[in-house]
Formats: structure tokens, sequence, C-alpha cells
């Protein structure tokens, strides 16, 4: 069985002129990986063989993201699927389980989406969004003519690896989140530090964000600022959804993808409307711990084609206090965050989205941001100090909502920037005292890419840049570095037999480096992936293997240890990275464990202080995880452990050495249930999450104390939710957070091992109510 997604929208099918001579380019670029494919790969989907099974037929899909859900309907009732690309963006499917006929089974996993379907008497069951009319029998409903069918794996810009973790609309409605350790707080694979949101750091098996290939809606993202702060600071409240490739990651996740790619997906109006028209929400919360609200405000429209977004959320409040009862200085709230974008699809398809998307943080903070207080701190350093954080994100996409043959293109072209301005106090007796600094880094970045539809699959080929700037503005040392890139991909997604799914592909980048002295450096390099799925048996136990040889280049300083007079010996070597990935994974009525072992290997990552411009690293984190699962209907109970290992040039991570390259994580456990009783509207929930004890830490330098191990904690949420059956606009909700109030600070905090730094604790227990209305 393959999956088809359909782009199709009947109203606007029909020949258009294209760019002939682009098309035969992108024909060329892939041809050598097409031309060992089976003859049969170059038919059209429309032409091979459908059969349909008539009767009943016993489905076991557990509820998941809807592309996957409708692949292992197609396997088991024996139809293929056509899918509208719009519809499975950020969408979850029931769970189907029993004997059914394939009508009433596709209708079941399709109740509550915004989707609709029919099956043609060929065989082919087709889904498309509520305002787009389902395709019946070569046509659709108002009489006109269909287009041909067009293979493709997913939706996502990483999809097709084998360590892939989806966290959907569904999900993120589900988690209501506040910060990205929300996001991300049921994968203990993925760890977010500091309780502080502008301190928040990502790590994926322990490899710090910054050596992963970052995107929010398409657009690079090049943000390493300042150690103390986030990297990537992104309100939850606009995210649709968001996909992270551990490790393996596709040449289409984009350049610098070391230990893989994350990327996050921003709200759009066709996700919130059912066709033609306007709408809008208000959501509003409040946390008793620290006294925060929190207001969005959101309004929307579509109208024969074009579509508008706006959104703005803020949030104030004071110092939230940690499970001592102790006030955490410099944690008020001051947040405000905006989403908008607007779209026009033409007639013939064609399809224009720009959107801007930004954040704004500035109040008080630790002196040091993502520490409470250190022993080191300097003379004439205040407790406090002022900080703001701007991060802004611009992007235009084209798109072909209708694509013929082998014609099915996406360019992406954006701006993004991060801003951050604090004091430095100098000691006293100096002149001056204090004095502001800023540090900024930009990026200019964008593609040209299309999907080359076959039989078997999709064949994924491109062309993508970056030019990045990182500059601190500095009484005393200002500072510039810079880095520009152009690259071209191939990515093949294929399902080149029955039972088996198959991704690999290659890109080559060609890097221009230039120091804070002017020193360039250029340099190009290859990397490769290859990654697969095989049902040993179908339906029941699935195999997977992946690997990668990453090429990244040379990466930019945090501007603010950057140095004018940085004298670039060794001669900057370009960093590398080899990715590994075994699992299997079994699912039987509902029932589902997996376990995957991974390892990452860097070689030349760039470690930088003001003192020496480039310091070279060999990073290493290797580990294992296990996940169990029970899914029945809208409700489930899910368990999963992972064991995570990192070392630095041989040595285990320390999270100070590590920066900007791996922090210790160890094991975490975490459990995450939840219950919809559909007849009342209440869904209860909540999750558990076990960090054991680590000591697998480095000697601590000459005359130091010895490093700490990491405690070990156990911190438990819950939610209680309503939907009115009378009024089902309305969302009334509350959570309790830290239940038992444990004192704790999230394993991938900094500086829990020394002995000279508080480090920032997690607020102690917190009651949260929230009220959503749509209109």
């Amino acid at each position: 069985m393959r999956l088809h997604i359909d782009r199709t929208n009947g109203a606007r099918a029909g020949a258009r002129v294209r760019n002939v001579f682009f098309a035969k380019l992108m024909v060329s670029t892939a041809a050598a990986l097409l031309f060992s494919l089976p003859q049969a790969a170059f038919q059209p989907a429309a032409a091979q063989e459908k059969t349909a099974r008539v009767g009943t037929v016993a489905f076991d899909i557990p509820a998941q993201s809807l592309a996957s859900a409708l692949n292992a309907f197609g396997r088991q009732s024996g139809l293929q699927v056509s899918l509208a690309a719009a519809t499975s963006r950020g969408v979850t499917s029931r769970a189907v389980k029993g004997s059914y006929t394939p009508e009433q089974a596709l209708a079941a996993l399709l109740e509550g989406t915004e989707a609709r379907h029919s099956i043609t008497p060929e065989g082919t069951a087709i889904v498309t969004p509520k305002h787009i009319s389902p395709l019946v029998t070569g046509s659709v409903e108002d009489g006109s003519t269909t287009l041909q069918q067009v293979t493709v794996e997913g939706e996502s810009n990483g999809q097709g690896g084998v360590g892939k973790v989806n966290i959907t609309a569904k999900d993120l409605e589900r988690k209501n989140p506040s910060n990205l350790q929300d996001v991300f707080r049921e994968e203990p694979s993925v760890k977010v530090g500091s309780s502080l949101p502008m301190s928040q750091k990502v790590y994926v098996n322990g490899i710090e964000e910054t050596n992963l290939a970052v995107s929010i809606d398409g657009s690079r993202q090049n943000n390493k600022v300042f150690h103390h702060n986030a990297t990537t600071l992104i309100d939850p409240a606009l995210l649709k959804a968001v996909s992270v490739d551990e490790g393996v990651a596709p040449a289409d996740a984009g350049p610098g993808a070391l230990g893989g790619a994350i990327a996050y997906e921003t709200k759009d109006a066709r996700d919130l409307l059912d066709g033609d028209g306007f709408g809008g929400f208000v959501n509003s919360s409040y946390n008793s711990n620290g006294g925060v609200f929190g207001t969005g405000v959101s309004a929307y429209g579509l109208h024969q084609g074009f579509e508008y977004l706006g959104y703005l959320n803020f949030s104030r409040g004071g110092e939230f206090s940690d499970a001592n009862g102790d006030k955490v200085l410099g944690t008020r709230s001051n947040f405000l965050s905006g989403l908008g974008k607007v779209a026009y699809e033409f007639e013939s398809g064609d399809r224009i989205e720009i959107s801007h998307e930004g954040i704004k943080d500035n109040a008080p903070r630790p002196f040091r941001a993502n520490m409470r207080h250190t022993d080191g701190s300097k003379p004439g350093e205040p407790v406090v100090r002022d900080y703001s954080l701007d991060r802004n994100n611009t992007v235009l996409t084209y798109t072909d909502e209708t694509p013929e043959g082998w014609w099915d293109p996406r360019l992406v072209l954006a701006y993004g920037t991060t801003d951050v301005g604090t004091t430095v106090y100098l000691p006293p007796g100096s002149v001056p005292e204090k004095y502001p600094i800023e540090g900024m880094t930009s990026t200019f970045n964008g593609k040209f890419e299309n999907r080359f539809h076959v039989g078997i699959g999709t064949v994924t080929a491109g062309v993508d840049f970056y030019s990045d700037r990182a500059e601190l503005d500095d009484l005393f040392d200002p500072a510039v570095e810079k880095a520009q890139n152009v690259g071209a991909y191939v990515q093949a997604r294929l399902e080149p037999f029955d039972r088996a799914r198959l991704s690999f592909g290659g890109r080559a980048d060609q890097q221009w480096f230039t120091g804070t002295g002017g020193q360039e450096f250029d340099n190009a390099g290859l990397s490769g992936n290859i990654s697969g799925e095989y049902d040993i048996l179908e339906d029941f136990l699935t195999a997977k293997a992946g690997y990668s040889h990453v090429w990244s280049g040379i990466p930019l300083a945090e501007n603010f240890i950057m140095n004018p007079n940085w004298v670039y010996l060794p001669e900057p070597e370009p960093a590398t990275a080899d990715n590994y990935t075994v699992g299997l994974e079994a699912k039987y009525n509902g029932f589902s464990l997996e376990g995957t072992i991974f390892r990452t290997d860097m070689e030349n990552v760039r470690s930088a202080r003001y003192r020496t411009a480039y310091t070279p690293r060999h990073v290493e984190s290797e580990g294992f995880s296990i996940a169990a699962g029970y899914e029945w209907n809208e409700s489930f109970v899910r368990v999963k452990y992972v064991n995570t290992d990192s070392l630095i040039d041989g040595q285990p991570a320390d999270s100070d050495t590590g920066t900007y390259l791996t922090t210790p994580v160890g094991e975490i456990i975490t459990i995450a249930a939840a219950h919809t009783f559909s007849d009342y509207g209440v869904t209860i929930g909540g999750d558990v999450e076990f960090a054991l004890k680590y000591d697998k830490l480095p000697a601590a330098p000459v005359g130091e104390p010895a490093y700490k191990p990491f405690k070990a904690y156990q911190v438990f949420n819950a939610y209680l939710e309503y939907k009115p059956p009378s009024h089902k606009n309305l969302t009334l909700r509350a959570d309790v957070k830290n239940i038992f109030n444990e004192v704790y600070a999230d394993r991938a905090t900094y500086g829990q091992e020394f002995g000279v730094v508080d480090p920032l604790y997690q607020p102690g227990r917190s009651f949260l109510v929230s009220l959503r209305a749509t209109f």
C-alpha cells in the first residue's frame, strides 16, 4: 500500500503553463537517483492497479498522526488513500479497532478531525478538508475535472526518518503548554533546561539545539547570542505542530543537522476554519504561583482564496516561588508575542503566504539568566539586571496546491533576527562603572525545491542558502563574524515493495566564513543519509535503522564572547557528525512497545571562549530508549525511558564545558495518560517525570571542589478539562503542576554539578486555570 496525497481543489483544476526550463533542471538533478528504480515506479499512481475489499475487515489502528494512520488503513483495507496535503498537518486520528467495512473504519478514524472522505469504485479512499469537496469517480461534486493523484510520504520537512518525534496540534491542545518545557515534557529524549523561558535551551539525545537544523515555518534559525539566554525562545501558544528528527535527519531538513533537526510550525487560518468565513478566539489563564495572567486574542478568515490570521498573546505577573517557598528573583513574567499571516491562493492553485512571528521578553532577570546565583560573581555585580530579548521571523512561502505530474514546487525566503540587550557592570572605581551591551544575530535564508511524485514514493530535489551574521555592539570590543552557505540536495522517500519504507538522500554544501578580523575560510563538503523500516510481521513487528554523515561548515561563535583580536589558530576545520540508530517496534490491539539504540559522534565542533576563537571538540552522545503504551478510543497511557551519556574529548560532559555542545542527561522516565468521557465533554490526564541520580561526571579542575552528582527527582502534573456539550466553543481547564511540591531543577538546567552555583529550581506547586472561547 502507498499513501497518496492529492492537493486537488476541483474548482481550480486545469492546465497551466509551467517553467519548463527549471522543471527540466530539477529532473536532471534527480535523474541519477531515479535511474535505478523499477520502471513501474514511473507510472502515474492513478494508472496502477486498485483493489477494494468488500465486507468487513479486521482493523487495528492506534491513534497517531493522520498520515501514519491512513498508511495503516490502506495496508489493512487494501485501498489506496488519496490525502489532500493541507488535511494532514498537525492532525491526530482516532483509534480504530475491530471488524468494520472500509467505509465504517475510515469514518471512525476521521471522527473529530476537520476532514471528509469518499471511496471510489476503483478502490481509492479520498480524504480532503471539509471546505473542499471530496473526489468521486474521477470528478468532484461540482463537476470539475480532477487532477492526477500524486504520491507523497508526508508533510513535515523532516519526514522520512526513523527517529521521529511528532507533536501534533491535538497534543499541544492537550498539554496546554506555557513554555518549551511543557511542549516536550512527555518526551524524555528531548530535554529543556531552566525554569525561566528566556534561558531555556533544548537538547535532543543530549545534543544542544545549535547543533541541529532548527526552523520556524521553514525558516532557518541563527540564534546563538548569549550562553546565559535561550537559543530559540518561542511562544507555544502560536504553535500548530513540532517535529524532531533525533540524530538521523533527511537532506531537505537543511544544513547544519549535526545531531538532527527541529521544525516548529505555527497556526494557519485554514486549520481553524472549514471554509470561507471568519472566526476568532480568546484564551485567558491565571497561574497562582507568581500571580501570572496571560491573554491571547486571535482573528482569522478565508474568502475566495484570500487568507488572514492575526494573533497577539501577552503574559504579566510576579516572581514565582520554588518548592521551598522561596521567591526566585528575576522570574517575573513580561512576555509579548504575536503572529500575522496573509496568504492568497490563485485560481491556478498557486499559493503565496507572508508570515511574521515574534516574541519579546523585557524584565529583570538573574544576573546570569540561566542560574540563580554563583559564588564566582565579580565585585559590583547586582543579583539581577535588566534584559531584553527580541526575536523575529519573517517568511515568504510559495507552493502549488494543485500540482500536476512532476511539478510540485516550494519556495521559501526568510529573514530572522535575535537581539539580546543587557548591562555590563565593571568593578567599583572603573570609568564607566556600567554600560549597555547588545548582541545581534541575523539570517537571510531560503530554498527552492520540487517533489517528483513516482509510483513508489517521492523524490525531493532542491537548492538552499543562508547568509548569517553575528554582531556584538560593545563599548570596548565590538566584533562581527559572518557565514554564507549554498547547498544542493536530493532526498528520496520510497516504498519500494510491500512492508518496506526507505528514505535516503544527500547534500553538497559550500561555505564562506569570515572571522572578526576579516579572516576568510572557504570549505565544501558532502552529507548523506539512509534510513528505513521493514515490517517483519505485517501490522505487528517493524524493524528500523538509520545512518547519516553530516558536514556542517564552521559555526558562528556566540556574540557575547566574540573578540575583535581573535587569531583563528589552529585554522578552523568544518564540523562533521555521524549518527546511528536501530530499533524494533511492535503493535497489537492498541498496545505498542518500542526499543531504540542511538549514537551521535561529532568531530571538530567549535568551542569558543573570549581568549580563544576556536577549540575543536569531539562530542559523543549514546544511549538507548524503551517506550510502551496502550490506546483506546480517545484515551491513552504511555511510558518512556531514555538512558543518555555524553562525552567531550573522551571525558564525561559537564554543563559548562558542554556550552553549545551537550549536557549530562542520564536516565529519564516519563509516564503520561489521559481519558475522555465523550458524553460529558470531560477529559482528565496527567504526566510524571522521574530523573534518576546521575554521577558520570568528570574530575573537577585542580584546586576546585569535586563535582556533585545530579540529584534524582520525581514531579507529578495533572489536569481536568471541560468542553460543555451544549457550548462546544468553550473550553474550561484546571492544571496542577508539581503536585507534591518537589524541590528540583530540570536535569538539563545549567550548573547543578558545581558547588559554586545555585541552579534555577522549577516552580513549586502551581495551580493554573484557563478559559478559551471560540467564535
